[in-house]
């Protein structure tokens, strides 16, 4: 088992290594690759900054100074987090590994996607989820579907497969980026509404019209377009969310314990500043929480 996990490489995440590795915990940083600052083209109201830099180079030596002090980093795609059997620690998982650690912050952003398709907003909590692993339950015996195309959408099929009588996969006129079982039905048709019947006196997912006129029965649809957020991990494990954000206290840490976020995922004033005070105070109290483990 490691000592600390953050899942990020931005601001938020680099922070919250540098401070939990100088605080004398085992530091993992698990990333998907360049984030919202890469994408900056210049850093200017920042403290230490003689002249202007690009994002991608703040970010670029931001990662730097944590290798040098040791902190370990795997490029991957998080698709999911838990905790593990003895509730002993939390478990993050990839595609292709599953990673114990004692503590885990999130920083990777809050990257919610949501297409602007008809009913998709209106029947949110009505047949509508962004969490598999929070609503399979509730989906025993019905077809379900899933949007999406790549890993994440993959794993939040196959947490449904148990579950459900029939799970499709809707790649809403994509090409699947990974290889679909066969128990899993695919559609690649554009999805253009969400429709929906009256049942008990509300109104419910009863099916999914594509471009071509046909309309697929279905009583769930699971949104997993692009790579899992912080917001949409949080949920899978039963962090308190508020408004698409992670609800913290004082020390970045959430009501799961040993459960931090940082940066962008809490909400308030998206700037580089702001992410990385948040990742320091999550990465110290991490390492708090660590060494009140051993």
């Amino acid at each position: 088992m490691m000592d600390i996990i953050i899942i990020g490489s931005g601001p938020a995440g680099v922070s919250a290594a540098l401070y939990a590795k100088r605080a004398g915990a085992d530091v993992t940083v698990i990333t998907r690759g360049s984030g919202a600052l890469a994408k900056a083209e210049k850093i200017e109201n920042y403290y230490g900054l003689a002249e202007p830099l690009t994002g991608a180079e703040l970010e670029a030596n931001g990662i730097a100074g944590a290798k040098r002090l040791g902190v370990s980093f795997i490029e991957d795609e998080v698709v999911g987090l838990a905790m593990n059997d003895d509730f002993t620690g939390l478990i993050v998982q990839t595609p292709g590994r599953a990673c114990e650690a004692k503590a885990v912050v999130l920083t990777a952003g809050s990257t919610r996607l949501a297409p602007k398709i008809p009913g998709l907003k209106e029947l949110e909590g009505k047949g509508v989820s962004y969490c598999a692993i929070c609503d399979a339950f509730f989906y025993r015996q019905k077809t379900v579907a899933v949007l999406g195309e790549g890993d994440y959408a993959l794993h939040e099929a196959e947490i449904l497969l148990p579950h459900a009588s029939k799970v499709m996969l809707f790649t809403n006129g994509k090409e699947p980026a990974v290889k679909i079982p066969d128990t899993i039905e695919v559609h690649k048709e554009k999805i253009i509404a969400v429709e929906a019947e009256n049942t008990a006196g509300m109104e419910r997912v009863s099916g999914l019209r594509t471009e071509d006129g046909t309309v697929t029965p279905a009583q769930g649809l699971f949104v997993a377009l692009g790579t899992a957020g912080s917001v949409d991990l949080a949920r899978k494990i039963g962090a308190a969310t508020d408004n698409n954000r992670i609800v913290v206290d004082g020390e970045m840490a959430t009501n799961v314990p040993g459960l931090y976020a940082a940066g962008d995922c809490t909400g308030g004033l998206l700037q580089v500043v702001k992410a990385a005070y948040e990742g320091a105070v999550a990465g110290l109290a991490a390492a708090k929480y660590v060494r009140s483990r051993k």
